[in-house]
């Protein structure tokens, strides 16, 4: 634009000009060169103060204002002063923000006759006006008002709203109308109403202003209603979407983010509404949706309904809706969009002739109007939503079928999370069910019984573990522990421990030495995963906990120790129940610090309750208090190991519950002294004679002659073993329990070991023949040295004839 021509002062007469934020001038119209004499580029590019005889009322303008008016002196081109009144308005252009400024010269008084009557604009109105005198009575109508409510405005004069009108939407205008009467304050509301010639009701927004005489009494109300459908229907659509943030997917489930999206459909968007989803999805599989491939397969997630038991569909809740191959249904999973279906059209006659039973109910219902909507997630089709309309007297629209595909979208997302969840969560559960014992060793050093129950609803797997190992002596081996953490990678970790409890058993490791041994592992796979060479395992925070306890039925001694696990309960025979008090010792994977080892000695019959914290943790009431439940539990007579069990974690555990449990319950036992021979055993090639000798004796007096030659050959072997190789004192025992241990210990900390020997050696073969003859052997250490043993398979009894 050049100098002198001005955007906004293009109209002949009009004086206008405008400056930029600094006070310079830019633009300069015709009329303003009439005014001051002044040419366009005679001005533009000086300041606008310059034109000013007093001062510049512009020059001290705040950035906030958006407009500024008053009277101002200008200067001429010939030097006579103009005055007059100045309105500068703030507006932004393309190339930023300036002023535009607008003169008025000074005019004559407004005519007592305006050239426009102001009941013009009363009765011409583009919206609703009427008024209403101190009684709440018609006094004037517009012709809107009056085509609105039927009638003429002699027929409204002296009538009330609600007798013109009936209905909710007039009496709550009545009461707003009172409302202003009384306060003499202005009130807005909004209502829904079917105004006369209309077939469906519209949103209006009511504006109401009290009328007042000129002393300031209000004598009535003036009513004005605009037709505000258009803005309502968009403030609806918004409000579903949002609600649709807050309530669609709160939970990783499919069935209840299906229900989640019926409930917010019904009766807001639709009358009756049904989802199915692939039945192939609900248990975590991957969506496969051909109509050209054979029948399909739906679950009928969620049912909602404006009438009561949801007639409008034959199949309810949890329902296998079978679809035929290449039917309009089945078609519909993998439509790109909504469709919307009006009673006639084509595609719904062909779906009501392929499901008369259903079509049956919605023309019983009164269904006029269907939408169906795909769900779709992720370019895979995962079910359909079926809309219907029968009270709502509207068909849907363009809008609703965009908002009803909007809200669709969010849940198939949610759908198909769930889904993918609900395929992780049942591979780890898989992979942590195949970890744990799939049935339970029944030694005869205790009787066990366990439970594992994992999170429920869509929490996490953990890593929770529980164990029986037999051990050399008849001695039992109980572990439980809890990886830190969830997910895949908690229940990986949880394997490698558990292996790793079962190989450091198996050579016979003392508890707090096992505990030292685990927590050097857990140090070594932290340190593998922060440096990236295995990447399979991470365990979170400070990486596990775990207890381990070794009971001996001969002795009915149990050796515990524990790494930052909570503590075992014990039941005593007579019913009390304590708790085993061990030093806490630090959770695996800190390092550095030493485990302590607790033995106690348990009465025939004791009950060893181990347990992981997600029993007790985080419930209501308290750590405490629950362990004190927990104990009343225990104390309680049950039908059964395992009843007993069962019976304790449904004592504490709620029926949700955010990490998994896993417990282990051991009653002791003791080993039958008549069942176990013990002899010192001199320090002298002489004594090995004579311990075959005892050894053969105890074998005829179990009965077990049969033996003879393979257990003389493993003690001779042993006992030669530790009178040659240990030190005194020596000792011989035979235990009979599920096969016959021979064991023979010393107090030296040499071990022994296997070894090829030459055609010509006389000695080296003893240990490999004890290893061929017995069907284990091993060595095993405590604080007064070592003990060799071999068990050996005791004979079949033989069986019966016929």
């Amino acid at each position: 634009m050049g100098p002198g021509q001005g955007g906004d002062g293009g109209a002949r007469g009009a004086v206008t000009a405008a400056i930029d934020e600094r006070g310079v001038l830019t633009e300069w119209s015709d009329g303003a060169r009439r005014l001051l004499g002044y040419r366009g580029d005679e001005v533009v590019g000086r300041a606008v103060g310059e034109l000013l005889v007093e001062g510049s009322p512009l020059s001290e303008r705040p950035p906030y204002l958006r407009s500024w008016s008053g009277r101002v002196v200008l200067r001429h081109r010939d030097g006579h002063a103009v005055t007059g009144d100045l309105i500068a308005r703030r507006r932004i252009t393309a190339e930023g923000t300036d002023w535009l400024l607008v003169w008025s010269a000074p005019r004559g008084p407004v005519p007592l006759e305006p050239v426009i009557p102001a009941e013009w604009s009363f009765e011409q109105a583009p919206c609703i006006l009427a008024v209403f005198d101190s009684d709440l009575r018609y006094v004037h109508a517009n012709v809107q008002e009056e085509r609105a409510v039927g009638l003429t405005r002699e027929q409204l004069y002296g009538l009330r709203a609600t007798e013109a009108v009936p209905g909710p939407a007039s009496e709550l205008i009545e009461r707003e109308m009172r409302c202003v009467l009384e306060s003499g304050e202005r009130r807005s509301t909004e209502v829904h109403l079917r105004v006369a010639g209309e077939g469906h009701a519209h949103a209006w927004a009511i504006e109401l202003a009290p009328l007042r005489d000129p002393d300031g009494t209000v004598r009535g109300v003036c009513f004005a209603a605009l037709d505000s459908t258009e803005q309502y229907e968009a403030r609806r659509r918004l409000s579903l979407l949002t609600e649709a943030g807050t309530r669609i997917g709160t939970e990783l489930d499919m069935t209840r983010t299906a229900e989640q999206l019926a409930e917010l459909l019904v009766p807001r968007l639709a009358d009756a509404v049904c989802v199915d989803l692939l039945a192939g999805i609900t248990g975590g599989g991957d969506p496969d949706a051909d109509p050209d491939a054979g029948p399909v397969v739906l679950h009928r997630a969620a049912v909602r309904s404006v009438l009561p038991d949801a007639p409008e569909f034959a199949d309810g809740p949890g329902a296998e809706v079978v679809l035929p191959e290449s039917s309009r249904p089945a078609e519909w999973l993998t439509a790109p969009a909504p469709a919307g279906y009006r009673n006639g059209d084509p595609d719904l006659a062909r779906w009501e002739e392929q499901n008369p039973a259903e079509a049956a109910r919605m023309r019983a219902a009164g269904v006029h109007s269907v939408l169906v909507v795909p769900l779709r997630a992720r370019g895979a089709a995962l079910g359909t939503a079926l809309l219907l309309r029968h009270r709502a007297p509207d068909p849907f629209t363009a809008d609703d079928l965009r908002l009803a595909q909007e809200l669709a979208d969010r849940a198939a997302v949610s759908v198909d999370n769930a889904r993918r969840y609900t395929r992780e969560r049942e591979t780890v559960l898989t992979l942590q069910r195949n970890l744990l014992p799939h049935q339970l060793p029944q030694p005869t050093a205790v009787e066990a019984a366990s439970a594992y129950l994992p999170a429920s609803g869509y929490a996490e797997m953990g890593g929770d573990w529980f164990d029986v190992i037999p051990l050399s002596g008849a001695r039992v081996g109980l572990v439980i522990g809890d990886v830190v953490g969830h997910g895949l990678k908690a229940s990986a970790g949880m394997g490698r421990l558990r292996t790793a409890v079962r190989t450091l058993a198996d050579i016979d490791l003392p508890p707090d030495e096992l505990l030292t041994h685990l927590d050097d592992l857990v140090l070594r796979m932290l340190e593998e995963t922060s440096t990236g060479t295995i990447t399979t395992t991470r365990f979170e925070g400070i990486g596990a906990t775990c207890l381990y306890a070794v009971y001996d039925p001969v002795s009915r001694r149990l050796t515990a120790a524990r790494a930052g696990h909570v503590p075992p309960l014990l039941r005593r025979p007579d019913g009390t129940v304590d708790t085993l008090e061990l030093p806490a010792g630090p959770p695996l994977g800190v390092g550095g610090l030493p485990f302590e080892s607790v033995e106690t000695e348990l009465a025939e019959g004791t009950d060893l309750f181990l347990y992981t914290d997600g029993l007790v943790a985080r419930r209501a009431g308290g750590f405490d208090a629950k362990l004190g439940d927990l104990r009343a539990a225990l104390a309680r007579p049950a039908d059964g190991l395992q009843a007993a069990c069962d019976a304790a974690i449904a004592a504490v555990l709620p029926q949700r519950h955010d990490d998994d449990v896993a417990v282990l319950l051991a009653r002791t036992r003791t080993l039958p002294a008549d069942r176990v021979a013990t002899w010192d055993v001199p320090h002298e090639p002489g004594a090995v004679a004579q311990a075959r000798k005892d050894a053969m004796e105890q074998l005829a007096a179990w009965e077990l002659e049969e033996l003879s030659f393979v257990v003389e050959l493993v003690v001779s072997e042993l006992v030669t073993n530790a009178v040659r190789h240990g030190s005194p004192p020596v000792r011989l025992r035979l235990i009979l329990d599920r096969g016959l241990l021979c064991e023979v210990s010393d107090t030296s900390g040499t071990a022994p070991y296997m070894k090829r020997a030459r055609a010509y050696d006389e000695g080296g073969r003893g240990l490999l023949l004890v290893a061929q003859l017995a069907q284990r052997w091993g060595t095993r250490y405590d604080r007064n040295g070592k003990t060799i043993w071999a068990e050996v398979e005791l004979p079949r009894a033989p069986r019966a004839n016929g």
